[in-house]
């Protein structure tokens, strides 16, 4: 038996200097009724789960196509609870190039010949016009055995290899308590253990700012709509499910801050770690303050930018004087990870580093240009700079991605930069060598390849 449908109009008018005019009546649809719900959830979950598997193959054959995925660990240096890091550019040449040729060309023969490696061109997301929330997998499996939470998407995977990802668990230092070194215990924080891991550390406001940041709330791709991307209903996301123990675990999104679809930029979630000596955040959006980031991602960026989906999956309006201000004064004692070879100017002490060490501080304070923008202690200028990337290629549609100029970009602290691999604001630089060359050809300096692994071995220190 069919339900019956009441049909109401919409009336859209103009109103001009003398009165109102109608230019159209059109009937409203009526409201979905559950079980269409569940045919629109099962129809779209049968379709996209079965071009799963076609989707990541394609996205990453491309992640091959532009890098060495190989496992290549650095000699005697690991991320401060002990993984490896990994060395050298992978970062694919084009055929017959060494990176030498490459920065002896000028940005426009490197233009017209089409010599800009793939691997230095915008990244697209593994799915672009689909977008939204990735999540590793490692995360995704230990928020599961903790809490229960399912954060796999049935038509999508995370993309890029644990290997080139920050470690896990990662250590947690608090600028209010530094004799404590690491309070995370080598566990990762979430709403079940954030109590037991900070009685008695933290104060009353902070504490609750905490559980606002380990609390889930609906997202674009996790909630209970049936446009949801998860197998079952969903409770949603946490701010520390990208940001993991207030550090990163490299999951990535797509900016929600410009249209249409294919100008979106993938992004990689930077560390929480030293939010108190900035004065900008988001890569590309420049908010002035971490109270601003907080609420916008929460309104906003958990729904692509879209009040109407937000209000539809249920956007959680957070109380500025409050709550807002809770989380922000917790985000705001994240310290970054101790430098033993620094001094108190942010710069090595010559007794304790290595002569490659101090050789590429030269380098990075001289010929590299390095400081004009990460400057000492922290190396940032909060501020934001057009790296002009348009120079070197012509506009074109990577996987469904319009690849142009990236435009403004923050200057992210480098404080503790061998803890957040991949890097740039859409981490499709792989490893600080990566890095190195990227900016050697931004910047046109010219370095040599034994001052490239100075430089290398001076950021590692940091």
């Amino acid at each position: 038996m069919k339900r019956p449908v009441t049909v109401a109009y919409t009336t859209l008018a103009i109103l001009f200097a003398g009165g109102l005019t109608i230019i159209a009546q059109e009937p409203e649809k009526p409201p979905k009724q559950p079980d269409d719900a569940k045919a629109d959830f099962k129809k779209t979950f049968d379709k996209m789960s079965t071009e799963k598997a076609g989707i990541m193959a394609a996205a990453r054959a491309h992640l091959a196509a532009r890098y060495d995925l190989s496992d290549k660990p650095a000699a005697g240096v690991t991320m401060s609870r002990g993984k490896t890091i990994q060395e050298e550019p992978r970062v694919k040449l084009p055929s017959g190039l060494t990176w030498q040729q490459l920065a002896s060309m000028t940005p426009d023969e490197i233009r017209r010949k089409n010599a800009w490696p793939l691997g230095f061109m915008p990244l697209p997301h593994p799915n672009h016009p689909e977008g939204g929330m990735l999540f590793p997998q490692f995360h995704i499996d230990e928020v599961k055995r903790q809490t229960g939470r399912d954060l796999n998407r049935f038509d999508l995977d995370f993309d890029i290899p644990d290997r080139f990802l920050p470690e896990f668990p990662p250590p947690i230092y608090l600028t209010t308590r530094p004799d404590l070194g690491d309070v995370s215990q080598g566990k990762l924080v979430t709403s079940e253990n954030f109590y037991e891991i900070f009685s008695g550390i933290l104060n009353p406001k902070q504490m609750e700012g905490l559980r606002l940041l380990v609390t889930p709330f609906p997202q674009q791709q996790y909630n209970a709509t049936e446009d949801r991307r998860s197998v079952r209903p969903s409770l949603g996301v946490t701010c520390f499910d990208c940001h993991a123990n207030g550090h990163t675990n490299g999951a990535t999104h797509l900016a929600g801050d410009a249209r249409p679809q294919e100008f979106r930029h993938r992004i990689e979630t930077p560390t929480l770690r030293g939010v108190n000596v900035q004065r900008l955040f988001g890569s590309q959006r420049a908010l002035k303050t971490v109270e601003d980031f907080t609420e916008f991602e929460q309104r906003a960026a958990y729904f692509d930018g879209d009040p109407m989906l937000a209000t539809k999956k249920g956007v959680n309006i957070l109380e500025r004087g409050s709550q807002v201000h809770d989380m922000a004064e917790f985000q705001e004692i994240l310290d970054f990870p101790p430098a033993p070879k620094l001094g108190v100017d942010g710069k090595l002490d010559p007794a304790k580093a290595t002569p490659a060490e101090l050789r590429g501080q030269a380098i990075f304070f001289g010929k590299a240009q390095c400081s004009s923008c990460h400057a000492p202690p922290y190396y940032t200028d909060n501020m934001t700079h057009d790296l002009q990337t348009g120079r070197f290629f012509e506009p074109r549609m990577i996987r469904k991605h319009m690849a142009v100029m990236d435009g403004k970009i923050k200057t992210f602290p480098l404080r503790g930069i061998k803890d957040s691999p991949p890097y740039l604001h859409d981490g499709r630089l792989l490893t600080l060598d990566d890095t190195v060359e990227f900016f050697n050809l931004i910047l046109g300096v010219k370095l040599a390849d034994q001052e490239k692994k100075d430089l290398v071995a001076f950021m590692r220190a940091l």
